[in-house]
């Protein structure tokens, strides 16, 4: 396998969006799939995605654009998945072409719902992709920040790092510097964390708890998620490094942050339906939430923060209630 070949992007949102931007920096052309015929039509007229970063723009010629997922594999070497998780296996259902001989890359910060897997073991377990075949792609990056070409920092993990650091030479450009990691499951993990505890955040935030409280719960929430990784994948890692600590931060402070809106919504009073009707977009942490609470019925983490989360969402207590009860658990 010649990495990294020819290189699809798997959704139309904003974050491919901006991973496409990434990889035309450097690419001649790239392969892209989305669902509908009209976002693709809208998108060659325009030369912008009509519904995501639309200050963007690309020169259409050097995209090859499908509605046939099954199109854009075959014609490509290098899957970067970026659909929002929910979608995930309904986008899949749909492919009639083998993947296990592809380089796969998931951008997807998110489990896949009801067989709770992060997307990595998922590929590997349903469609057979060998492990050495998967890669990651995680750090603290807005897709907002990448579409202003502001610097930003991304993680590439492999377990075959020499693969990972092709990847990542092929992403990093003047504004996107890279770094590798053989952290697979370690990063998938955190990565579904931090939207958990942004929206943690934004709860707080909703609540009118002050920034004194908003340290106190993201430095608590690194612990928590340094608990939960070494007891799920035990391996020598620096929670500090930009990809764990990083991610948390900018996804619990930053405005950019889906999930920390939505919790500012819920701690505001929304219901989660009107929430996610209003935010018109998905907000990963909430089925994260859920996912890793059933993940954590084998692991028996104290995980406080992720249950006080768990607890409004799912179990509809009192914002009011559910915080206060957490504030006596954090130091």
């Amino acid at each position: 396998m010649k990495l990294p070949g020819r290189i699809a992007i798997i959704g139309g949102g904003s974050w491919a969006t901006a991973i496409a931007k990434m990889v035309l920096a450097q690419a001649e052309s790239i392969n892209w799939y989305m669902r509908r015929d009209d976002r693709i039509l809208d998108f060659k007229r325009l030369r912008h995605n009509p519904a995501y970063l639309t200050g963007v723009k690309f020169d259409v010629k050097r995209i090859n654009f499908s509605s046939n997922i099954n199109d854009t594999v075959k014609e490509s070497d290098t899957l970067i998945f970026v659909t929002p998780s929910p979608y995930l296996k309904t986008h899949l259902k749909r492919l009639k072409i083998r993947i296990k001989d592809k380089f796969i890359i998931t951008a997807i910060k998110g489990i896949v719902p009801d067989d709770n897997l992060i997307v990595s073991e998922y590929f590997i377990k349903e469609y057979n992709v060998p492990s050495e075949n998967i890669a990651v792609l995680a750090g603290p990056c807005h897709a907002e920040e990448v579409a202003l070409e502001r610097l930003s920092y991304l993680t590439i993990a492999c377990p075959v790092t020499e693969k990972a650091s092709i990847i990542a030479r092929h992403l990093a450009s003047s504004f996107i510097k890279t770094s590798v990691s053989n952290d697979v499951a370690g990063i998938e993990y955190s990565s579904v964390l931090k939207n958990v505890y942004a929206i943690a955040a934004g709860i707080c935030s909703g609540l009118k708890y002050g920034d004194n409280f908003q340290a106190v719960l993201m430095s608590n929430a690194g612990q928590e998620m340094e608990r939960f990784l070494q007891t799920v994948h035990p391996l020598m890692r620096n929670i500090s490094d930009s990809v764990y600590l990083g991610d948390l931060l900018v996804t619990g402070y930053s405005n950019f942050s889906r999930n920390r809106t939505f919790g500012t919504m819920i701690g505001k009073g929304y219901s989660v339906k009107s929430a996610q009707i209003e935010m018109e977009m998905i907000a990963e942490g909430y089925y994260g939430t859920k996912c890793i609470k059933e993940i954590n019925k084998h692991y028996h983490v104290n995980m406080p923060i992720l249950d006080a989360v768990y607890n409004i969402l799912y179990e509809r207590i009192s914002p009011m209630i559910e915080i206060k009860l957490l504030t006596d658990s954090l130091r």
